[in-house]
């Protein structure tokens, strides 16, 4: 299976140096930053292997990182402000 990568980086190019100035910077976006990743990561890895998972459960996990990549690109907005 072809799986998309989700990392802030391929989302968001063009705020590149936001993000790491953000992640150095500020605790609150940093932590999120992580939690972000953490859950692509987890994403990816359940649909990289197919592996066997309730789609409710795999939807639950993408609606968490949709929040949280809100969040992030709300701060990142208001950083370029």
């Amino acid at each position: 299976m072809n799986v998309d990568h989700h990392d802030l980086h391929h989302e968001f190019p063009e705020y590149a140096e936001s993000i790491h100035a953000l992640k150095v910077s500020n605790k609150h976006f940093a932590r999120l930053f992580d939690e972000y990743h953490a859950m692509t990561n987890q994403i990816e890895v359940i649909e990289g292997k197919d592996s066997p998972v309730a789609d409710e459960s795999l939807e639950e996990m993408k609606k968490k990182r949709l929040k949280l990549k809100d969040e992030l690109y709300g701060m990142l907005q208001a950083a370029k402000a």
